[in-house]
């Protein structure tokens, strides 16, 4: 597997290559510091993969990972950023990885493996927490009787025994689960439900 390493701090790049060169399976095929100059040298070798900061001075590692997306060369961005629109753009322009330099050698020796077997890696940490703020957010877009029909449904209601205890139609608990289930992006009832259980809204479920 070809490699080569785009990053302006040349400590970086010499750690990248010694924490590579222990992988015999791996040959750098050349060191970058600039966008431009990456591009020529990835058009120039033919990389299987391209690890690229995601800043570059005053440039973005993204601009490399856009302009390489088309070809054959995979990308992954090594940053310190865990920006969430860092991690979306990143995700948006096509980069097939997303490593924190914080990372032990070892996972982002198991990303390139798994990139390379056509798979994707982005930071489970970082994923779970956009995951969770995502999530949030959607709880956050409820109207309060929205939310009381979610713990209806939490608590295993049908929409006449929600009806009664809200004192509304079943028309209107109707339309209230259908706007839950939009708002919270689940497919049914069900998954609804357990949400509510996660999230504590439901006695006996916290």
């Amino acid at each position: 597997m070809k490699v080569v390493i785009v990053d302006d701090h040349p400590l970086v790049r010499r750690g990248l290559s010694a924490v590579l060169k222990l992988e015999a399976n791996i040959e750098i095929s050349g060191e970058s510091e600039t966008v431009e100059h990456a591009l020529e040298l990835i058009k120039e070798t033919k990389p299987d993969l391209a690890i690229v900061d995601l800043k570059l001075g005053q440039r973005s590692g993204l601009e490399v990972v856009e302009n390489i997306k088309d070809t054959s060369c995979r990308s992954i961005i090594l940053t310190s950023s865990t920006l969430e629109q860092d991690v979306r753009r990143a995700e948006a322009v096509g980069a097939d990885g997303y490593v924190l330099k914080e990372a032990l050698p070892e996972e982002l020796l198991l990303a390139i493996k798994l990139i390379f077997k056509g798979k994707k890696y982005y930071d489970p940490g970082l994923m779970e927490m956009l995951f969770k703020k995502e999530e949030e957010d959607s709880f956050s877009k409820l109207t309060p009787k929205e939310r009381e029909v979610l713990i209806g449904l939490g608590e295993g209601l049908s929409n006449q025994g929600m009806a009664k205890k809200l004192m509304v139609t079943e028309f209107t608990v109707k339309k209230h689960v259908s706007q839950i289930l939009n708002k919270l992006c689940v497919n049914d009832r069900t998954q609804a439900a357990l949400l509510a259980q996660s999230k504590g809204l439901v006695s006996g479920f916290q």
